[in-house]
């Protein structure tokens, strides 16, 4: 039977769809027993790593107890010993940053058990990166917004806008910066509960009905956002450069990130960003009394300016206690 040229090359080509077919399945046949491979070897290597942390508190336990009543060559072994033990933490954490491990209260309430480890650096580091260009992206988007409602636009829902869009950033930010914890990222401390602090006082901010005592606040708090959102501006491309060059140098960690605050990295920027950073701390406290002031009014009913007020006064003394220790401590490093 003759077949037509325009057939036979169908059947050439089909014959070839074929082949790339069996190549295929048989790579998805590798690619599970890879995956299952992995899975075993994950479970092996976080239980090795439990019973390892158990046996070294037991041992260093032990050690201190004999270390009272060891001679110079005992205690010497006993230091030496227990200086190794002090570094395996830090050893550890490299290593769990890509083993599967249970999330936090937060993201178990939020996205429940599922696996949010990136296996691979490559994925960590383009996660880390996309969080950036999103804060960047938003702290423009809310500079721009503030500074159209304090001097161009002046309606409560377009404040609800804004207020939902602040929720909404810091909720995602948590969201986020959990996950990057979970990755290695060692973001910690006041840093994380600032947007926890900041997310319940745009929700509060949202609900703040339209009144007399809302539009003495509104502007202040307008102005306020825009200079924050300023600052964060310019700490983005601060930070981002010294995180950059001190990558480069080995000094800093992979999975840093750029945060709302002064640290103790950013020290060659001291005279440059400190002024801001201060001043910034100190109108959180102007915002603070200035509310706890409307709240001793007799017509002030509302509990919102009550909540804004504490709110400010938790991130004007969590701020300013924090940029006070960074400073402090970079002092003392200094003189030794």
């Amino acid at each position: 039977m003759s077949m037509t040229p325009n057939f036979a090359e169908c059947l050439r080509d089909w014959e070839d769809l074929e082949k790339d077919y069996q190549h295929i399945q048989e790579t998805q046949r590798l690619y599970k027993e890879k995956l299952d491979e992995v899975a075993r070897l994950q479970t092996s290597c976080s239980g090795a790593i439990s019973r390892q942390k158990k046996q070294l508190r037991q041992l260093s336990q032990a050690l201190r107890t004999y270390k009272d009543s060891a001679s110079g060559a005992e205690a010497h072994a006993i230091d030496e010993i227990q200086a190794k033990i002090n570094n395996r933490p830090n050893t550890f954490f490299e290593m769990e940053a890509f083993l599967p491990k249970k999330n936090g209260l937060y993201l178990r309430l939020v996205l429940g058990n599922v696996n949010v480890t990136l296996l691979s650096k490559q994925a960590k580091f383009a996660y880390k990166d996309e969080y950036e260009k999103f804060k960047l992206c938003l702290t423009i988007i809310i500079l721009v917004f503030s500074f159209s409602l304090r001097f161009l636009m002046s309606t409560r829902a377009l404040d609800a806008a804004f207020s939902f869009l602040l929720v909404w950033y810091y909720c995602t930010l948590t969201v986020r910066e959990s996950i990057l914890i979970s990755n290695g990222s060692r973001i910690k401390g006041w840093w994380v509960v600032h947007h926890y602090v900041s997310a319940f006082l745009s929700g509060v901010m949202l609900t703040w009905p339209n009144g007399t005592f809302y539009q003495q606040f509104r502007n202040p708090y307008l102005a306020y956002c825009l200079y924050q959102s300023f600052v964060q501006f310019l700490q983005y491309y601060y930070q981002s450069g010294c995180l950059y060059r001190l990558r480069a140098l080995g000094q800093r960690h992979n999975m840093d990130l750029t945060v709302e605050g002064f640290q103790s990295w950013m020290w060659r920027g001291l005279t440059f960003l400190l002024p801001f950073l201060f001043f910034g701390h100190f109108w959180q406290l102007y915002n603070g009394l200035l509310l706890f002031q409307l709240t001793r009014h007799p017509d002030c009913k509302e509990w919102q300016v009550l909540m804004c007020g504490l709110s400010f006064m938790v991130l004007f003394l969590g701020n300013f206690c924090t940029t006070l220790a960074v400073v402090k401590q970079k002092f003392q490093s200094k003189k030794k």
